[in-house]
Order: C-alpha cells, then structure tokens, then sequence
C-alpha cells in the first residue's frame, strides 16, 4: 500500500518528537557541555587560550587587523549610502504610487531623467576607482611589510614540518645562542618574546595550514616546496592555533601550541631540549619494549632508536599534551593512546601493538621518563 507524501511527513514528525523525549536528558548534557578545543585549564584570558584576530601580540598580526579594519570601514559606507538610495526610492515608489491613486491622470508623467548627467557619471566611475586605489597600495604596503623573503635581523630559524595529523619543528643550530645541533621536537613550538621568529614552512605528506591567529597570518605548508612565515611575540603566554587547510581525517585535531617565554626561560628550555635522552635504569624493562616492537621504527628517541614516521619522543614528558596538542599528557591518557590510540584519536595513522598489561605499563613508565 503506497503511503501518501504528507502521512510520511507526519510520521516523521512524530518519531522525531517520540525520539526527542526519550532523550531529554542527553541533549540537555549536550547542550550544557562546554565545547574544549584544548587544555581545558587554560582560560580564555589574555595570552591564554585566545584565539581571536582582533586581539594581535605581534607585529605582523596587528598590520593585518588593521588592514581588515580598514576594508570593514569603506564596505560599511558603501553599504549605507547604497542602502541609503534603497530607502529613499522605496519612499519615493510609495509616495508615487499614492499620488498616482488620487490623481490618475497625473501618473503618466515620465520621472525626471539623468542618464547622460557627467556630475553623476564621474561620480560613479571615480569614486570606485579611488576606493580601490586606496586599497590596492594599503595591501601592498601590509603584504611587504609581512610577506619578507629572508628572515630578520637576530630571527630564531624554525623549520616546520607538517604531518598527518601532527607538527614537527626543527630548531637550527644556532653558534650565536651555542646551540651547536639542531633540536627536534614535536607539536610543541617554544619561542623568546621580542624576537624575531623565522618558520621555514614544509610538508611531508599533503597539504597543511600553519595558522596562529594572534601571531601570524595563515601559510599553507606545501608538498616539494617551501614557503616562510615570521612573527614576534610580544608579551608571554601560551597561544593556540590550528591546521586551517582540511588535510583528512583528524584535520579539526592537529591543533597549534605556541609558548612564548622570556629569553631566560627559552634559554633553559632548549639547553635541556639539546640534552641526550634520559636513561633511567629503572625504566630498562620499559626501554627494552619500546626497542623490540615498532615503536623504534616510527619514533625516535636519541641514543635509542632512529624512526622516521612519527613524533620524536626524546623529551616527550617534558611537554602538556599528546596528539597534536589535543590531548593532556597524563600517565593514564599515554597508557591509553599507546594502547589503542584510534580510542582517542580515531584514523591517527598510530597502529596498536596489542601489547599485555605488564609490558604497556612498562614502556609507559619508560616514556614518563623522558623529560
């Protein structure tokens, strides 16, 4: 028997409404759950957590705000004055169409026509082109100013690599500041406040988006080529970002952590990120695990194993999080993800090992060891 479209329509209704009640209350913990992008302890205060473009802490940010500024403020006049026009032949429609009613013989006189007017016709064809003169040399003053082709003066040199689903950053050996090797590390980007910052932007698989939106302006990461980026960092704090070019799976999950820190603590912070790895012979059990599986094959730890594919780990418990920044590194959260990793980041590209309770707890503790 054919059902006819509107009793569908009404049976849908109905299960939806049957539905809805059936699960008040979790729609009601939905709805009063607060959305986390990150840390959940980081509060979304000055230099904490926010992510807005109108709140710039770097040079290169606050020339852009300006500039959007500035293009906000000509739209908004030309939409006023052409909705300004609207209103006023609207008026002039209705009040034509009532003069028209009470005096139909007067209807058919022909409205005054300026076709041909030069006032006019200058007006509407200089005034455009000014507005984008104007706009034009304004961007390309904020484009020189940001877009550079060589680092600045003094520039701490970075190079970034961006993976499924993660970060990795190269700190260049730098014989000014001692550091006589270049650092490695992963999804954790530290640098001095009030110093240039160079990122040399590469992708080793497709392409990906650095974007910070209070220090810097959006940079795709390209496969085969290389493109750069700078900022300065101008008061501390920690700043969030995100991949904003859709890279697959876990795109909304490869999330961007920059701590800018006063040059004293970014001194301290690479000289112990420069260190070899810690070896903690109580730990051995747990270090021999990660060396005969294919932990070894995917990360490297220095002085241990020479992976290629995943996140270096030589001083993985001396960051927040794990997952690109999506996950708080805690002793449970790491046993978890080395676990079965799709269980909190679902298509990460990291496989499960399968591994028994005693030798997960193992290379667990080995890898809290890692500071």
């Amino acid at each position: 028997m054919r059902v006819k479209p509107k009793l569908q329509l009404l049976g849908l209704v109905l299960a939806a409404i049957a539905f809805a009640a059936t699960n008040t209350d979790s729609f009601a913990a939905l709805q009063s759950a607060p959305l986390e992008v990150c840390d959940s302890s980081i509060p979304p205060t000055e230099g904490a957590g926010v992510t807005g473009i109108f709140s710039p802490n770097s040079a290169t940010t606050r020339e852009i705000r300006d500039l959007s500024y500035l293009v906000f403020a000509i739209c908004a006049a030309i939409f006023v004055v052409v909705q300004g026009f609207l209103v006023v032949a609207i008026v002039r429609g209705v009040k034509a169409a009532r003069a028209a009613k009470r005096d139909p013989a007067g209807s058919s006189r022909e409205p005054v026509q300026i076709y041909g007017s030069v006032p006019i016709e200058v007006a509407w064809t200089v005034i455009p082109v000014i507005i984008v003169f104007v706009l034009g040399m304004v961007t390309i003053r904020t484009i020189r100013n940001i877009d550079l082709t060589n680092p600045p003066d003094g520039a701490l040199e970075v190079t970034v690599i961006g993976h499924q689903w993660w970060w990795e950053y190269r700190y260049e050996a730098d014989a000014r500041d001692g550091i006589t090797r270049t650092i490695i590390t992963a999804n954790e980007l530290h640098v001095p406040i009030g110093r240039p910052v160079w990122l040399r932007l590469e992708s080793a698989d497709v392409i990906h988006s650095f974007w910070v939106p209070r220090l810097a302006g959006k940079m795709d990461l390209i496969p085969g080529h290389s493109n750069a980026m700078w900022f300065t960092a101008e008061t501390p704090g920690l700043y969030l970002g995100q991949c904003a070019e859709y890279c697959g799976t876990q795109h909304a999950h490869m999330l961007l952590r920059v701590y800018a820190e006063d040059s004293a603590q970014f001194d301290a912070w690479r000289a112990a990120q420069s260190k070899p790895a810690v070896e903690d012979a109580t730990v051995a059990k747990g270090r021999a695990v990660f060396t005969q599986y294919a932990c070894m094959n995917c990360h490297t730890i220095a002085g241990t194993s020479d992976g290629m594919f995943g996140p270096n780990l030589t001083h993985l418990a001396s960051r927040d999080t794990i997952g690109s920044g999506f996950i708080d590194l805690t002793r449970a959260n790491l046993r978890q993800w080395i676990a079965d990793p799709d269980t909190m980041k679902a298509g990460c590209n990291m496989p499960s090992l399968k591994l028994a309770d005693d030798e997960l707890d193992a290379v667990t503790d080995y890898l809290m060891t890692l500071k």
